[in-house]
């Protein structure tokens, strides 16, 4: 994904609507209930807690929601058992997609993206096809308006970040992904809000598409991949993203 059409499908996503923002509540509390079960719920000793529960506030899920959540795969009460899969494949022309699910059915999962895949003039690979296209980095955005570039480039960089880039109307801070937690941590401290923060797969060469049907097809396999609840996140290198 490209910065410029990152960050304004981003903040798009921003304005919600409530069925919108219930499936964004339902996948991120797969990813809490998995960092519970592997690391415990205390969020001070399981950093993978910590993410998930980082990432849940700055997609605003109530406080209540996650504590909820945190208590119920802690006990007994959901028996779900989610496991983490990747599916990497090509879109329309040779766009890399790399897939990351969450799922207690792996072989409904595998089953539909698949299906988007080959729906969408694309096709599923092996592991390993598309993902030495990618490096993983944590990637911290913070938007521009009221913020001192200066100011944070060094609050950043002293906290351990490796890079800061500013791009149209927002920062955006680079991490090794053993040193991001700790970044975010930083900077959340110091009253920095993040338009995201996340482990992201940042492709190293990015496919510009410009047959109206494949950037059709690319556009509604996104959606559909969105639109998933197995689905946490789909990373690709096509550049003009709309």
């Amino acid at each position: 994904m490209s910065g410029h059409s990152k960050w304004s499908t981003i903040k798009r996503k921003k304005e919600k609507t409530d069925s919108d923002r219930a499936k964004i509540f339902t996948k991120i509390g797969r990813e809490i209930a998995v960092a519970v079960r592997e690391g415990g719920a205390d969020v001070s000793s399981n950093s993978k807690l910590k993410d998930a529960v980082a990432k849940a506030k700055a997609n605003n899920v109530p406080n209540e929601n996650i504590e909820r959540i945190i208590k119920k795969a802690a006990g007994e009460g959901d028996s779900a058992n989610y496991e983490e899969i990747v599916y990497e494949g090509y879109g329309p022309s040779g766009i890399a997609v790399i897939v990351e699910t969450l799922t207690e059915n792996r072989n409904r999962t595998a089953a539909d993206v698949r299906h988007y895949f080959d729906k969408y003039g694309g096709n599923m690979g092996q592991s390993g096809c598309v993902s030495f296209l990618f490096s993983r980095q944590g990637v911290i955005a913070v938007e521009q308006e009221g913020v001192d570039e200066d100011t944070l480039m060094e609050a950043a960089l002293d906290a351990g970040a490796v890079d800061f880039i500013t791009q149209e109307d927002v920062f955006e801070i680079r991490t090794e992904p053993q040193s991001f937690s700790a970044v975010r941590d930083s900077l959340e401290k110091l009253g920095y809000n993040f338009l995201s923060a996340e482990i992201e797969y940042i492709p190293s060469t990015f496919v510009t598409l410009t047959n109206p049907d494949d950037i059709k097809n690319m556009s509604k396999m996104l959606e559909m991949f969105d639109d998933n609840d197995d689905i946490r996140a789909v990373w690709h290198n096509w550049e003009n993203e709309e």
